[in-house]
């Protein structure tokens, strides 16, 4: 972070305590997007706190790195509206911007790709570290442990009061967790671990590391590919979300940006945030079939079913997001030909169904971004529990890139959030006998 440019507006907020007796005035700021936030640190000098369970009105940090308009359903990645990143630019240069501040000139993305291609393979002893773990773990208890590890492989770029070390870091990053994801699941199918090639994109790289054999050469989809570039690309941030408040509070204590992001990885495995499509598919193999959907949404709207991958808590809207992400999954059922597949059909007859039902339409509840992109995935092969993990790795750069603006903060402090207590008042200690 270069320096603030939250801005003292000329209004205040006079708040009245102490049963009248005493005032304060708590100066309104303002961004260069959004509503105005009431700055209310002065307010702990009164002996008295805020009290905001799940931070719903508190924003916790200035950051110029993801917008978000949940009311009109826009999302900005450093000003770009998303729907232009995703139609016209890649992944890894959505990671440069994010990183960044601004989209790279052709030389800058050249060396950009060539430096964090440079870094996608793993320490070989690092490698043996997945033979520690039941071939029957979750994918992304590997990766929480692997990511964990990293710094005790890569001691060089440890010291987050340097730029450089971040910067390293930062490539690092971006660059082994396809690799470690990947090699998450062929520990767990019982395959022989497959090395990167540099001569193949971010994506496609991914899905050989993911599926390729020693036995034949695998030859990657580009429809494939490109729709797994635009889901790297839809997920790559979203503000101040839960994994990535995570990063951001662990990061405060000085913690390495290994452990932040398997700090992250670990929030996002929560099944109220990062496993969202994961239940989109779950919920598509409770219905079973089309001709169960109709009794499915009527349980939907009689409160005795919950619906997966529709409406959004940010977005009062559309989700930006799922417009796109409805694009790419005909594109990929297309080029399948998928879409008289029974699951497909059926996920096609809730769209349906969601998107022309008033009580649907009043609540808000259109489908979002983890009902096409779980679609989407499950199409190209990839198992359920990648899903996460895919989302984890796509995730990364923009946790990274939370992290180092507020390492670059001279104003940054350690995390401290306050509490309402509500347990016993003191009280003295009875031996056991007496008790």
């Amino acid at each position: 972070m270069t320096g603030s440019i939250a801005v003292e507006t000329n209004r205040k907020v006079t708040l009245s305590y102490n049963e009248g007796k005493e005032t304060l005035d708590l100066p309104v700021l303002g961004g260069s997007l959004g509503p105005d936030v009431v700055d209310i640190r002065a307010f702990g000098k009164t002996g008295m706190f805020t009290f905001d369970p799940g931070f719903l009105a508190t924003a916790s940090c200035e950051s110029k790195i993801t917008f978000i308009d949940g009311d009109l359903g826009h999302l900005y990645y450093r000003g770009y509206p998303i729907e232009q990143l995703a139609e016209k630019s890649d992944y890894l240069e959505v990671c440069y911007l994010l990183l960044n501040g601004e989209l790279p000139t052709a030389a800058q993305r050249k060396d950009f790709e060539r430096g964090v291609m440079r870094h996608n393979m793993l320490h070989d002893q690092l490698m043996s570290l997945f033979k520690g773990f039941r071939r029957d773990a979750h994918p992304m208890a590997v990766m929480v442990g692997v990511v964990g590890a990293l710094s005790a492989f890569y001691h060089d770029s440890l010291d987050i009061s340097n730029p450089e070390h971040r910067r390293i870091s930062a490539h690092r990053l971006v660059a082994k967790l396809p690799t470690i994801a990947a090699q998450a699941y062929r520990y767990n199918k019982g395959l022989p671990f497959s090395y990167p090639k540099n001569g193949l994109t971010y994506a496609e790289n991914f899905l050989h590391m993911m599926f390729s054999t020693p036995c034949e050469e695998y030859k990657v989809n580009p429809v494939l590919a490109r729709a797994l570039d635009r889901i790297f690309t839809l997920h790559a941030d979203h503000e101040q979300n839960a994994s990535t408040s995570t990063v951001r509070l662990a990061g405060s204590s000085g913690a390495n940006p290994f452990a932040c992001i398997a700090a992250g990885i670990a929030c996002l495995w929560g099944p109220s945030h990062g496993g969202a499509n994961e239940a989109v598919l779950k919920m598509l193999d409770e219905i079973g079939s089309v001709d169960n959907v109709a009794d499915f949404m009527q349980g939907v709207k009689d409160k005795r079913y919950k619906l997966m991958g529709f409406g959004h808590r940010v977005y009062k809207n559309m989700d930006p997001r799922a417009a796109i992400m409805k694009q790419t999954c005909d594109e990929v059922l297309n080029e399948l030909g998928l879409h008289n597949d029974p699951k497909f059909k059926l996920s096609m007859e809730l769209e349906k169904i969601a998107l022309s039902d008033p009580y649907f339409i009043e609540r808000k509840l259109y489908p979002n971004v983890d009902f096409y992109s779980g679609i989407v995935l499950s199409a190209i092969g990839i198992p359920v529990s990648m899903f996460t993990p895919i989302f984890a790795l796509a995730r990364t750069v923009g946790w990274i890139a939370h992290w180092n603006e507020m390492i670059g903060d001279p104003g940054m402090k350690i995390g401290r959030p306050r509490q309402l207590y509500t347990g016993a008042a003191r009280r003295d200690f009875v031996e056991v006998a007496k008790r």
